[in-house]
C-alpha cells in the first residue's frame, strides 16, 4: 500500500489511469513555442499517420500555419479538423488556437535567430570528418530537443522521491542497461544505497522486496521493454514510488510510474540506431536526476564526492610518478 502525503493509504493494484497515463500534457501549462519541435520529434512515432502529417507540417513551417485556420490547416494536410484539434492537445495545447499563438511565436523565433541547417544521414562513403559533424550535430539536438521537452515539474517530483529514498533500483536492458548503471554509480558515490538490475530474474526478485520508502526507476527507449516493465510493475504494486525515463510517454512502462520523464531521440537510420541517441538522451535525464539529488542532500553527498575522489586519488597519479 502507497503511503499519501496525508498518511492515508491509496492502495496499488492496477496500472496508473487518469492525466499522467498518457502522452496528454496539461492545458494550463502548454509547452513553450521553442519546445514544440522538439514535442513533434517526440511524440510523433506513437501518432496515427494523419495526426503525424499535422504535427510534421506545423513543425516544418510554423509562420505560414499560423496564418490558417483550423479548417486551412485540415484541408492543407488531408485530414479534418478533429484530427487537427487532437493533434494540438497531444502536443500540451487546450486547443488549435493555442497551438497557433505558439506557432506565431516561434515563426518570430525563427526570423530573429540562426535556424541550423539539417543534416542528412549518414552514408557508407561519407568521410570521417562528415561523420564526425552529422554526429555532433544529431546529438546537439537529441540534447536539445530533450532538455526542451523535460517536464521539470515530473523532474522535481523524482528528485524529491529519490532524495528521500531508503533504496534506489534501476532498471535498464542493454544501452538503457549502461544508463542505469552510470546512474546507480553516481548515487553510490554520494552515499546512496542503489542497484543496477540487467537481469530480468533478478530485476523481478529484488522489486517484490521493495516498499514505500524506495524508489524503482525504468529506463526504456520504447517504452515497451517487458524485461524492464516486469519489475517496475512488482515495485509498483508493492508500493515503491516508480520513475520511467522513456522515449515513448504513451508506452505500457508509464502504466506504472508515478513520474514520467520523457527523453527525446535523432531520426533512426541504418548507421545511426535509436540507441545511439537515446542513450545520449537518457544519460542526460539520469545527470539531471543526480544532480538534484545531490543538491538536496548536499550536507551528506559533499562529504561524500570528497571521500570518493580522496579514495581514487592514487590511482590518477601521471605515468612514471612514484606511487605509495
Amino acid at each position: 500500500m502507497k503511503k499519501t502525503s496525508a498518511g492515508s493509504a491509496r492502495p496499488r493494484t492496477g496500472p496508473r489511469t487518469g492525466p499522467q497515463a498518457g502522452p496528454k500534457a496539461s492545458p494550463g501549462t502548454p509547452p513553450a513555442p521553442a519546445a514544440l519541435a522538439a514535442k513533434v520529434r517526440t511524440l510523433a512515432p506513437s501518432m496515427t499517420r494523419s495526426m503525424q502529417r499535422v504535427a510534421e507540417t506545423v513543425a516544418g513551417d510554423p509562420a505560414g500555419c499560423a496564418a490558417l485556420t483550423v479548417t486551412g490547416l485540415a484541408e492543407l494536410t488531408g485530414t479534418s479538423e478533429a484530427t487537427v484539434v487532437r493533434t494540438a492537445r497531444l502536443l500540451g495545447y487546450a486547443g488549435y488556437r493555442d497551438l497557433r499563438l505558439a506557432l506565431a511565436g516561434l515563426a518570430a523565433q525563427q526570423q530573429s535567430g540562426r535556424s541550423p541547417a539539417v543534416t542528412a544521414d549518414i552514408a557508407v562513403d561519407d568521410p570521417l570528418a562528415d561523420v564526425v559533424a552529422k554526429l555532433a550535430y544529431d546529438e546537439q539536438q537529441t540534447l536539445a530537443d530533450t532538455a526542451a521537452g523535460l517536464d521539470t515539474v515530473q523532474l522535481d517530483a523524482a528528485v524529491t522521491a529519490l532524495a528521500a529514498a531508503r533504496r534506489v533500483d534501476v532498471y535498464g536492458i542493454g544501452a538503457s542497461g549502461l544508463v542505469a548503471q552510470d546512474l546507480v554509480q553516481k548515487l553510490l558515490r554520494i552515499g546512496r544505497i542503489a542497484h543496477a538490475h540487467s537481469d530480468p530474474h533478478l530485476a523481478v526478485t529484488n522489486a517484490v522486496q521493495l516498499r514505500a520508502k524506495d524508489v524503482a526507476i525504468a529506463i526504456t527507449h520504447s517504452g515497451s521493454t517487458g524485461d524492464v516493465i516486469e519489475p517496475l510493475r512488482a515495485a509498483f504494486e508493492h508500493g515503491a514510488t516508480t520513475i520511467a525515463v522513456t522515449g515513448s510517454p504513451d508506452g505500457p512502462v508509464t502504466q506504472y510510474a508515478d513520474h514520467i520523464l520523457t527523453t527525446s531521440t535523432a531520426r533512426e537510420s541504418e548507421l545511426r540506431p535509436a540507441a545511439m541517441s537515446s542513450r545520449t538522451s537518457q544519460l542526460l535525464v539520469v545527470d539531471c536526476l543526480f544532480v538534484g539529488v545531490a543538491q538536496r542532500t548536499y550536507e551528506t553527498a559533499g562529504p561524500a564526492l570528497s571521500a570518493s575522489y580522496e579514495a581514487l586519488a592514487h590511482r590518477h597519479h601521471p605515468r612514471g610518478a612514484a606511487r605509495g
